[in-house]
């Protein structure tokens, strides 16, 4: 049984009339004829019966075409998600990402790509930068959104977010109450930091920023993550230095307060194996392309928003 034999018994079936299908199929009707018969001959039953002046169609053949339908419909779709796939608009990614992404642009990044393509999962897991930087070389991870900047010569990236910093204070601090304070006030504060463990890529970051100040943080508690930090800064063991993605986070006992002339930035970076990439990564990428346009376009749609208000 072949799949034209499917369809031409289907034609048939439908015209109830071997010339019409025959000229539907563009196809002789001596070998259309053939081919139906062939069928019958390999399921074992009578599908049609024939007369001279009409087609009807048996039980047995009411009961094949259903089953017919279904096997081309089945088929018709099979074919439809493989060429999806090879366009990469079906699939599936795995994404690697820090805290500050997901404080920050990450999830409208996701929202708006997993509109656009539905057909495409994403598994999503929660790494530290180099956790990440070992999944892509090791091919456990499509994607890593991680804090740059990356310098691995295999990687290609993008970068996503730029984070200003802020200091983050228990809420009743003697700086508290300022609209902005300078680095160097920070000078004999006891500092809660990420465990150099998994925050190495983020410290070099925030000590290279205290020593612009003439001082190094005297870190008195270090945890696992941001919301264990900003915990242990409620409980006054301490302040921290943390990006500004902070501000997406809603915690109660701390203030986050700008650091007076301080323009540096952190970079948090999207990577990949270079000379990797599957057709649904190539769609991710080319996403990516057009994502300074798509964030400018929700930033502005943003700014008319709470305008109208």
């Amino acid at each position: 049984m072949e799949t034209r034999h499917i369809r031409y018994f289907i034609a048939v079936a439908e015209e109830l009339h071997f010339r019409r299908a025959a000229e539907r199929l563009n196809l002789a009707q001596p070998s259309l004829s053939r081919a139906v018969q062939q069928l019958e001959n390999s399921v074992g039953v009578r599908l049609l019966n024939r007369t001279n002046r009409r087609v009807e169609l048996t039980v047995a053949g009411e009961v094949f075409l259903k089953g017919c339908r279904r096997a081309v419909e089945s088929l018709e779709t099979a074919a439809h998600l493989a060429r999806k796939s090879e366009a990469g608009e079906v699939g599936h990614l795995t994404i690697g990402y820090t805290d500050f992404a997901i404080s920050g642009v990450l999830p409208q990044i996701l929202g708006r790509f997993r509109r656009e393509f539905p057909g495409i999962t994403v598994e999503l897991s929660h790494m530290f930068t180099e956790p990440q930087i070992e999944a892509l070389a090791q091919g456990t991870i499509d994607f890593g959104f991680m804090t740059g900047p990356v310098l691995a010569n295999d990687l290609s990236h993008v970068v996503v977010q730029k984070d200003r910093f802020v200091v983050i204070l228990p809420e009743n601090h003697r700086l508290a109450g300022r609209e902005a304070v300078p680095l160097a006030e920070l000078r004999d504060e006891p500092f809660v930091a990420g465990a150099v463990r998994w925050w190495s890529f983020y410290q070099r970051h925030m000590e290279a920023l205290c020593q612009s100040a003439g001082f190094r943080p005297k870190i008195v508690q270090e945890a696992f993550n941001s919301e264990s930090i900003f915990g242990f800064v409620a409980a006054n063991i301490g302040v921290t230095i943390h990006p500004e993605c902070a501000r997406n986070y809603i915690r109660k006992g701390i203030v986050i307060k700008d650091l007076e002339s301080e323009e540096r930035v952190l970079p948090t970076e999207v990577a990949w194996v270079t000379g990797a990439e599957t057709p649904v990564m190539q769609v991710f990428i080319r996403f990516l392309d057009r994502l300074e346009t798509i964030l400018q376009t929700q930033d502005c749609e943003k700014s008319v928003d709470d305008n109208g208000r």
